[in-house]
């Protein structure tokens, strides 16, 4: 699929957490092509260097960082060290994330705080560390990766659909705390969209799936990007606190 979107993001500096792949992989890329320098960070080097091989390949440019973001210390570093390098902050992307699906009945304390650790508690550590950075600076853009599964529900998904409905919580509460030092901070809320995963559900599912969807297809990646690229740009300061739901109009 081709963007069509563009901005201006010559001399940013961006992270993007999970970005070695889905979601987080398009994210870089979008955000790379349109002139920010981005860290991309994620647990797998391997994958990594793929991200960045494609970026640089492009003509963008970008750097790998191996980090859990489950280890708070590790992400702060990451985090203070890309602003240390690059002299600047300007767009952090939460990203990263995991499913451990289950009903409540049988999920046990591992795949609630599995799930909890990767998906909410690493977007706090991550908003922490880049608050600090961009209040200071008088600029920023906050964009948490959020579902529609936080914000309407999805039986099996206690954990995931309590860890998106927290960071547009957390993205509400911070914006009020930043407004008014030029950083804005925003949620994108994916509905479904095409990956590795879905594509092994097999066409008879996914035309059960498209049933459901106004726009009467699976999303893309890339569609999911724009919209993220839009809110990391300078032409979305006046937009803080919001949720931008982009699910072919699943949700409604």
């Amino acid at each position: 699929m081709q963007l069509s979107l563009t901005a201006d993001l010559k001399d940013q500096v961006a992270v993007v957490t999970g970005a070695s792949q889905g979601l987080g992989k398009a994210v870089a890329t979008v955000l790379a092509a349109n002139g920010a320098h981005v860290a991309c960070l994620a647990r797998s080097a391997e994958k990594l260097e793929g991200t960045v091989q494609e970026i640089q390949a492009a003509g963008g440019t970008a750097e790998a960082i191996s980090c859990d973001v489950t280890d708070r210390a590790a992400t702060t570093d990451a985090i203070q060290g890309v602003h240390k390098q690059g002299g600047r902050l300007d767009i952090l992307v939460n990203n990263a994330g995991v499913t451990r699906d289950k009903l409540l009945r049988g999920m046990s304390d591992e795949e609630w705080d599995d799930v909890i650790a990767t998906n909410l508690t690493s977007c706090f550590v991550g908003c922490r560390a880049a608050a600090t950075i961009m209040r200071r600076a008088k600029y920023g853009r906050i964009v948490n990766m959020a579902s529609i599964s936080g914000v309407m529900g999805n039986a099996g998904q206690t954990n995931y659909a309590a860890s998106k409905a927290g960071m547009i919580g957390l993205s509400r509460s911070l914006s009020r705390e930043l407004a008014n030092r030029g950083v804005t901070v925003n949620c994108v809320a994916p509905g479904f969209i095409a990956s590795d995963m879905t594509a092994k559900l097999g066409d008879v599912v996914l035309d059960e799936v498209r049933k459901r969807i106004p726009a009467n297809r699976v999303g893309q990646p890339e569609d999911v990007a724009a919209a993220v690229l839009f809110l990391a740009s300078p032409a979305a300061s006046y937009i803080t606190g919001q949720t931008l739901i982009v699910d072919g109009g699943m949700c409604w």
